[in-house]
């Protein structure tokens, strides 16, 4: 890795260190109960963090952005997706997050500190049951909405991988819309699987929401698909324009 992509990976560990020491001490005059505070300090976290690397973000139709219980989706095909996805502001959203990172304390303090599902393997799918269904209760209870990328990991053959049923389990069984969203990264801003992002525009497209009221779990996997697709056709027009 080049020296100024080693300084500039340093100084967003030291965001991710200072924010993460921030949330906890005012998690303890707040008895940790002002996630909303918390994600408002996050998202400028991120700001700051894409800001390093000079890369400025640009949000398509905020407007579909729901300010009701929504489900939201993406495409995963990079690093930057989730400093991305936290930086936009996703209104009153949770995060499905993998437990593998929570390996780096801080981002796994900050995701804590979140309120934060953090999934296992697809290979352990009783534990991965019981994380949705605990994660269903809370969201039912609260009322809020929630992120997660039905692909699983990063995805960065250039298409939409397969698409996972959790989110879309979920969506049913709250009766709650699915907002997908299309993070768009120039490849020259890309760092893929690394850290070496370059400067430049990420597009963040927000598509219309895909009403799940008619949904039922015996119509899962055809509903699934077709939000692939309709993901899929939104990515192909992109390439197309």
């Amino acid at each position: 890795m080049k020296a100024s992509a080693v300084l500039r990976a340093t100084a967003t560990g030291l965001i991710a260190t200072v924010t993460a020491c921030v949330l906890i001490s005012l998690g303890a005059v707040t008895a940790f109960r002002a996630r909303r505070l918390y994600a408002a300090i996050v998202r400028r976290a991120a700001r700051l963090a894409l800001g390093v690397y000079g890369i400025r973000l640009r949000l398509h139709h905020a407007e579909l952005l729901r300010h009701t219980q929504t489900v939201y989706i993406s495409n995963h095909s990079s690093t930057l997706d989730l400093f991305v996805l936290v930086a936009i502001g996703l209104p009153n959203s949770r995060f499905f997050l993998s437990g593998f990172l929570r390996k780096w304390i801080p981002l796994g303090v900050i995701a804590w500190m979140l309120g934060t599902f953090f999934t296992v393997p697809q290979n352990r799918p009783e534990e991965r049951a019981r994380i949705f269904a605990r994660a269903e209760r809370i969201l039912r209870r609260t009322g809020e909405s929630v992120y997660l990328s039905p692909e699983g990991g990063r995805i960065t053959s250039g298409e939409l991988g397969h698409f996972n049923k959790g989110a879309f389990h979920l969506a049913t069984n709250l009766r709650v819309p699915i907002v997908p969203l299309y993070i768009d990264i120039p490849a020259d801003v890309d760092p893929v699987l690394g850290y070496d992002a370059h400067p430049g525009t990420v597009d963040v497209h927000v598509l219309p929401a895909i009403d799940t009221r008619d949904w039922t779990l015996e119509g899962l996997l055809v509903n699934v698909e077709q939000s692939r697709a309709a993901l899929a056709r939104f990515q192909r027009s992109l390439a197309i324009a």
